[in-house]
């Protein structure tokens, strides 16, 4: 078991190290809301918004529909559906419906889900972005976490994870993966080696530089 575990680890150290950490700086900056129109429904008491945009720093969310049961960011819950996007620094979300908690003007908790919700993120000094998709997201930024459930999996550099359930921890730079039990998906790793990404190697005889002198007249012969 502990070998396992081990090996999971080390597979797991080529994933991304630093995913969404440069927004948090950006949380407790001025919050912009435009929206195509907007109106109060009295029977749930929720404010309601048409063709949804928020932004603070280099956050921004979009969504077809947005209910708020405060129009303040203080502490309230936003209820976002339909084309939803939110993107953070380096990082790009998609998904179908995301419920936002916002606390002290700064965005703490976003539960989302889609069929998949994706997530794609483009990490310094890697030449390809990470990719991460899932029927459930939840992100817990005071923490630094995030839970991936419901057939998650994280692809980075033709380096693949997948299980029922993820859980990263963006502060320790771990992933935990989880099976859900008898009947779910096991944990699954798949590993590309980097020679198997080169290719275009020249073929045949590599001990001579064709382009050499000595290399053409050994050909000659």
């Amino acid at each position: 078991m502990q070998d396992f575990r081990f090996k999971i680890l080390v597979a797991l150290a080529v994933f991304a190290p630093g995913l969404v950490t440069g927004q948090i700086g950006d949380l407790r900056l001025p919050i912009s809301l435009d929206a195509d129109s907007s109106e109060y429904d009295g029977k749930s008491t929720m404010v309601v918004f048409r063709g949804l945009r928020l932004t603070q720093g280099s956050m921004g969310i979009e969504a077809d529909d947005g209910r708020a049961n405060k129009l303040d960011f203080e502490d309230s819950v936003w209820q976002l559906s339909g084309n939803v996007i939110i993107d953070v620094e380096n990082g790009h979300i998609e998904c179908d419906s995301a419920d936002l908690t916002f606390s002290n003007y700064a965005l703490i908790l976003a539960t989302i889900t889609g069929s998949p919700a994706t997530f794609e993120m483009q990490r310094p000094n890697s030449p390809e972005p990470t990719y991460a998709e899932a029927g459930r997201l939840e992100y817990d930024l005071a923490q630094g976490i995030i839970e991936f459930s419901e057939r998650a999996k994280i692809t980075e550099n033709g380096n693949q994870i997948s299980s029922n359930y993820l859980v990263y921890n963006i502060k320790d730079q771990l992933i935990n993966a989880q099976s859900g039990g008898d009947g779910d998906p096991k944990v699954r790793i798949i590993y590309t080696p980097k020679e198997a990404e080169e290719p275009g190697a020249p073929e045949g005889n590599n001990e001579t530089n064709p382009g050499s002198p000595e290399g053409t007249e050994e050909g000659g012969r």
